[in-house]
């Protein structure tokens, strides 16, 4: 479904990006694991649009996107969650739904994902009318991940859903996250929880300073007596 190739992205002179190449195919949770600073948000940025490669090129369903624009990305059916949730403090929880579906005009069909979200989140329709900056951190990663979906995405990229949330709200966020997956959404997981990762993707990618070291099979990378090492506590 997506398949990135030779990617490389500079800031200014920092060379962040160093050939990234991954795949993921349709229907599967795939995971990039790595410490901070390992170039895996940037890895995402890229494939949004947020950045621009400076060579490489990415496909999305056999289309090349590498130099489309954000918004004509997420009408291919690409959505991202980004690091931090960066959802709308000052609106309520219904408005910052509202403009996850901000590509669609047809109010019908806006209001079935809604509905579908809210299904999906009850919390989030219990506390439909309130400011969003008022939910707790878990709530505002349901609410970033209720946004995405808004847009009806095929391919989903999650950077960093468990950050800053207790066990509990982290389990809570992966199970939601497998749910999703086993009712058709692919995703490309960015996550430093690599244990929590692996644990519900198909495939891992291991990136180090812009590159990646390691990949295979997620039940293969969990055994890895270099993963555990570096990764998983030993």
């Amino acid at each position: 479904m997506l398949k990135v190739e030779d990617v490389h992205v500079y800031y200014g002179a920092i060379h962040a990006i160093k050939g990234i190449s991954l795949e993921v195919p349709q229907g599967q949770i795939v995971t990039l694991i790595g410490a901070n600073g390992a170039g895996k948000t940037s890895t995402l940025n890229t494939i949004c649009g947020f950045i621009k490669p400076k060579t490489g090129k990415i496909f999305f369903e056999g289309k090349d996107i590498t130099n489309l624009a954000t918004q004509d990305i997420v009408k291919q059916g690409l959505t991202q969650v980004p690091e931090g949730r960066r959802i709308f403090a000052n609106m309520p929880i219904y408005e910052n739904l509202e403009l996850g579906a901000y590509l669609n005009r047809n109010k019908k069909e806006v209001a079935q994902r809604m509905e579908k979200v809210y299904a999906k989140f009850p919390r989030l329709l219990e506390r439909k009318n309130q400011l969003a900056g008022s939910l707790s951190g878990g709530e505002q990663q349901m609410l970033a991940m209720g946004r995405a979906l808004m847009s009806n995405p095929r391919l989903l990229l999650l950077d960093e859903p468990s950050m800053g949330l207790s066990p509990i709200l982290v389990k809570e966020i992966f199970s939601i996250i497998k749910e999703l997956n086993e009712q058709g959404t692919t995703i490309l997981l960015v996550e430093q929880n690599a244990k929590m990762a692996l644990s519900i993707a198909h495939k891992g990618y291991v990136v180090e300073t812009g590159r990646i070291v390691l990949a295979g099979e997620a039940k293969e990378l969990l055994e890895s007596p270099e993963v555990k090492k570096a990764y998983l506590g030993g």
